[in-house]
């Protein structure tokens, strides 16, 4: 009877004390992992080679369209102009990202040259750095063990290696975020900070906004928090810590952001309103509803999610020794992953590369799980085996074929022979195409948005001859209605997909309409000619063949002295 009174004593007297009692209390109640256990040898040779073969030997396939193609371009431009300060795209300011992955990519060129590998191999280093992370760091917080199984089951999972690889700042994201918070745990987990952990995560995460900017650390920060408030473990950060936290990080980041507002004093407007506070707040783009990151979760972490019912079963089981199995490290991993989660899902522009810095977390909880669960180990193994050959079919085989079939430049005869001749004005319309720009290497491709259709018709006017890439599919029939009378289209090349050998007419029809009709990026290309020569270009034409002129002709009209037109032809169709 005592103890009933003890015990009804101990219950929350209101309901914000209620969350830490059935956090610490009911859910998470198994103490803290204490031993550090040595690395395998056999468990580190495994997470070497068996990402490796998945990752580096098919990093050449054509680049995708719009992100792939953006960033390649961008280091190149870069390393072009031996720029490190403002990046660059078309020869215009690119402001809407940081620079370290353009860094990085930068580097990758001068090391191997401007090749698609090379700037594919910056995200590859990082999906394989966060898997061995995983394990290594890992082992601190839930055993030897489960950090192998947990980094195993990323190295497997089709979100991460598949996902991860190409060439986007995700991967990187991830890997330094990952890096911020198994370091910040490891400082605040013991009676007192430890300094070489907690600066260590600083590091990281001013890194981390130099990747993709201030998200970083609002992925790494209210987990820390929240796991003080609801298991009240590990040491209390004083204002002396958190002050030298965000020093070092302004330390990390301040220079290249000081450089960058002082040369393009519209950056911090642009970057910290339009990419980042607008983006979270409004549906700026990628808009999608709340649901939106479950399928991506559930298909992203396979063959893990086959075992989300058990798992769930563990996490809620009030069996003593099940719940026992859940620590507080258990706590922090499922708390930093689902808090990722949810900061995605109530954001306004949505893409299923944001959630990825939660899969490392989710994955080393799913580790720990399987330790402490009781699982056929030949069940795994052959799971495991069936999903690395899948992988390898998807990496080797399907991936490689896929970005050539629907690649801007799977044709490329008709991209170099309308194109490559860099006298020839190229402009886009309505969207980049930034993947002809890198595979000319050309940075003079002028794009124009519908709302710009004006500026357009200008262009063409003043241009003997104008190659358009129509980025839509809308784009070629909108532009014989809207080009000027006097600027005919003279040659049309459409970009449709091509039937596949093999494949029966109506499954083709329904592949067309779950892929799309054609290639990405581009849809038609359209060849204009203006009907009427431009003064000055007349000018110049008359100069090179040779007819010594009288008088530059004007707006108005040609001038004394200035040869008729009929006795321009000849010259002209000459030369």
């Amino acid at each position: 009877m005592d103890d009933r009174i003890v015990d009804e004593e101990k219950l929350p007297r209101t309901l914000a004390a209620w969350f830490p009692f059935v956090w610490s209390q009911v859910l998470f109640r198994g103490g803290t992992h204490q031993q550090l256990e040595p690395v395998r040898r056999s468990a580190l040779l495994l997470l070497l080679v068996l990402p490796a073969l998945l990752l580096y030997p098919t990093l050449s396939f054509h680049l995708f369209e719009p992100d792939e193609s953006r960033y390649a371009e961008i280091g190149r431009e870069m390393l072009q102009r031996g720029e490190w300060v403002v990046p660059y795209l078309q020869s215009q300011p690119y402001l809407d990202k940081p620079p370290l992955l353009y860094w990085l990519i930068e580097v990758s060129y001068a090391l191997f040259g401007v090749q698609i590998w090379a700037a594919r191999l910056v995200p590859a280093l990082a999906v394989h750095g966060c898997v061995l992370l995983i394990y290594i760091l890992g082992r601190r917080s839930v055993g030897e063990r489960a950090a192998f199984w947990g980094a195993l089951s990323l190295a497997l999972a089709p979100g991460w290696v598949t996902m991860g690889r190409l060439l986007l700042m995700d991967s990187l994201l991830t890997l330094l975020t990952t890096l911020a918070l198994l370091s910040a745990f490891e400082a605040v987990r013991g009676e007192r900070l430890r300094w070489d952990w907690w600066l260590l995560a600083a590091i990281a995460c001013g890194l981390g906004v130099l990747t993709k900017g201030p998200v970083a650390l609002v992925l790494l920060l209210p987990p820390l928090w929240l796991q003080r408030w609801l298991t009240g473990s590990g040491c209390r950060v004083g204002r002396i810590a958190m002050f030298g936290f965000l020093l070092v990080v302004l330390a990390v980041t301040l220079p290249w952001y000081a450089a960058m507002t002082q040369r393009m004093p519209t950056f911090a407007r642009d970057f910290i309103w339009e990419h980042n506070i607008r983006r979270f707040l409004a549906p700026f783009a990628h808009e999608h509803g709340m649901w939106f990151y479950i399928p991506v979760l559930l298909g992203g972490l396979l063959p893990g999610t086959l075992l989300l019912v058990p798992f769930v079963r563990f996490l809620i089981s009030s069996d003593p020794t099940c719940a026992q199995r859940r620590t507080v490290e258990l706590s922090f991993l499922l708390l930093a992953g689902g808090w990722c989660l949810f900061f995605f899902t109530v954001s306004q522009c949505k893409l299923p590369t944001y959630i990825m810095p939660a899969f490392p977390l989710l994955c080393l909880a799913f580790g720990h799980f399987l330790v402490n669960y009781r699982i056929s180990s030949w069940a795994l193994r052959t799971v495991g085996a069936t999903a690395f050959v899948v992988l390898i079919l998807a990496h080797h085989v399907a991936t490689p074929w896929y970005a050539a079939y629907r690649s801007p430049v799977g044709r490329p005869a008709e991209i170099h022979r309308l194109c490559s001749d860099k006298s020839a004005t190229v402009a886009c319309y309505s969207r980049n195409c930034d993947s002809v720009a890198f595979y000319l290497h050309r940075a003079d491709l002028r794009t124009f948005r519908s709302k710009e259709i004006d500026d357009l018709r200008t262009l063409v006017r003043l241009r003997p001859r104008t190659v358009i890439l129509c980025t839509h599919r809308h784009c070629l029939e909108g532009l014989h209605q809207l080009l000027p009378p006097d600027v005919k289209i003279v040659e049309e090349v459409h970009y449709g997909l091509e039937d596949i050998r093999g494949v029966p007419p109506r499954i083709m029809k329904m592949l067309v309409r779950l892929m799309g009709e054609t290639a990405l990026g581009l849809c038609d290309i359209a060849v204009v000619e203006p009907s009427w020569v431009h003064p000055n270009t007349l000018f110049n034409q008359i100069s090179r063949v040779g007819v010594p002129p009288v008088a530059r002709a004007s707006w108005g009209g040609p001038v004394l002295g200035t040869p008729e037109p009929s006795q321009l032809a000849p010259a002209a169709s000459e030369r």
